[in-house]
């Protein structure tokens, strides 16, 4: 326990020191630039924006509102690429499916959807999981595929000498054997899907009535607040550095590390 402390908290440390190695740099290009604030704010102008977006409690609603998408639209791809999963493993021609639908969906970008999916479910906060779930599916579909071949060979017998069924199979081998993958998927997803979501928030506009990030993002553009937008897209790389590195870090270090099971 205490070397997973230690090794989170290096982590962190490391992370702060290079982050602030940019903000040096940044402050460096703006002052020996002399940039104007419409085209380079200062990190001092972006935070100060930060601060009343955050006072004026507009920007804490539109983060909780993109995390709520992205975690919906998260939660049914994940579930929809364990399906397909099961579909590949226990079928010859549920794999030759499943690896069909992922050569012709896994290239395809989100954003050549979008007539489509604006066709089908209008601008609304439908559309945006809909790209999410898209943007989820393949990469962990693949990831999971490749978990399940990876699988060594006495795993499987153990399981027919058990006698598990097919579904007990999947829970009690062919899951766990996989969870090295499973993980890799996830944080494939979560970036993916993160990005996603800005995309079509920027593009489908405001969402429950103030939007999300993206929409911040947009909004600040559209009146040329160039602090403002810059701290919209600090926001961004924020929450990306929060969940990647204490969402998906500490579970890696406490299940995947700690039983020697690293990729």
């Amino acid at each position: 326990m205490k070397y997973l402390s230690c090794r989170i908290i290096n982590k962190a440390l490391s992370r702060l020191v290079w982050i602030g190695f940019l903000i040096f740099i940044w402050v460096s290009v703006v002052l020996l630039g002399d940039f104007s604030p419409l085209v380079l704010p200062s990190p001092s102008l972006v935070a100060k924006a930060l601060y009343s977006g955050f006072s004026e409690g507009l920007l804490g609603k539109q983060i909780l509102i993109s995390l709520a998408l992205v975690f919906a639209g998260m939660t049914i791809g994940t579930l929809i690429a364990m399906a397909l999963l099961f579909l590949a493993v226990f079928s010859r021609m549920g794999e030759s499916l499943v690896t069909t639908l992922t050569a012709i969906f896994h290239p395809l970008a989100g954003i050549a959807l979008l007539p489509v999916v604006i066709l089908w479910f209008g601008t609304g906060a439908l559309s945006i999981i809909f790209i999410i779930i898209h943007s989820v599916v393949w990469p962990m579909v693949t990831n999971l595929v490749a978990g399940y071949r990876s699988i060594p060979e006495p795993y499987r017998i153990v399981g027919r000498n058990y006698e598990l069924t097919r579904f007990g199979t999947f829970l009690k081998i062919t899951v766990p054997g996989s969870l090295p993958y499973i993980l890799a998927g996830l944080k494939i997803s979560w970036a993916r899907a993160w990005r996603a979501l800005i995309s079509a928030e920027m593009i489908f506009g405001a969402v429950f009535g103030s939007g999300g990030v993206g929409w911040f993002i947009f909004s600040k553009r559209v009146f040329m607040d160039t602090p403002g937008m810059f701290a919209g897209i600090v926001v961004v790389v924020i929450i990306g550095i929060l969940i990647e590195d204490l969402f998906f870090g500490i579970i890696e270090n406490r299940t995947i590390r700690k039983w020697g099971m690293s990729i």
